[in-house]
């Protein structure tokens, strides 16, 4: 399904026009900017072998312990908390951001702030609850000023989010934003180019939307987003819960 064929679906989907998505909440202050086009996008590793559903969550604990008190990169400087991942280890869908902000830097959980809530609704639009889905970024320590990471810091990282996504195995998974999308399919294009169809990706599917905190800033773009959000719940069989 294009975005095209998804967009004639909006009447009346979850969110478009409810408090759900077009609430009052002030701008979420994480900003994505150009990728830095310094060095090249690194490889990704060969896919993992299969981890059984009873060991994902001895798994994913592994690759956290040898993450451990890292300092791989510069960004382990203005770190507060590590921001691993949340979510199921057995999740069906996973969603990929770019890098923790502050609230996520206080907590050490991703999406907790504002693009957090607004990731929340997206979710339950679909008919599925947080704990249902798996949340992880590129980078795992917040880039100061929210700035985009840059390409060492990424290619740093990067390799455990496919250990994570290898482990996790999720039917679908969902890109959000340019710099989510660059780093797992490991091309530079622009969004509108990835938008509005599926990806193969390390053997599952992978669909590109935008970042919560670029619909925050421009909310006139939530129906496009629900669009690929409707082509993540189409590969996965969901209908949008009832609205009463």
């Amino acid at each position: 399904m294009g975005v095209n064929q998804a967009h004639n679906q909006n009447s009346g989907a979850p969110g478009l026009v409810s408090e759900t998505w077009e609430g009052n909440a002030p701008p979420d202050t994480h900003q994505e900017h150009p990728i830095p086009p310094r060095k090249p996008i690194t490889a990704p590793p060969a896919i993992a072998d299969l981890v059984a559903p009873a060991g994902r969550a001895a798994a994913l604990q592994i690759i956290r312990d040898e993450i451990g008190d890292c300092t791989r990169c510069a960004l382990h400087a203005g770190r507060h908390k590590l921001v691993f991942g949340d979510g199921s280890p057995n999740a069906r869908l996973m969603f990929v951001g770019e890098g923790p902000g502050a609230d996520e830097d206080a907590q050490g959980i991703p999406f907790v702030g504002k693009a957090g809530q607004l990731l929340n609704n997206m979710i339950a639009a679909m008919g599925l609850k947080r704990e249902e889905v798996y949340i992880a970024n590129v980078v795992k320590c917040r880039p100061p000023a929210n700035r985009t990471p840059e390409p060492v810091e990424a290619n740093t990282c990067s390799p455990f989010l496919f250990r994570q996504i290898d482990v996790i195995r999720p039917e679908v998974l969902v890109a959000l934003g340019a710099t989510a999308a660059t780093y797992l399919l490991g091309q530079r294009q622009p969004l509108a180019g990835l938008r509005g169809r599926v990806h193969a990706f390390r053997g599952t599917r992978l669909i590109v939307t935008y970042h919560p905190a670029y619909l925050l800033r421009d909310p006139r773009q939530k129906k496009e987003a629900w669009a690929d959000l409707q082509i993540a719940m189409r590969e996965l069989g969901l209908k949008p819960p009832s609205q009463g």
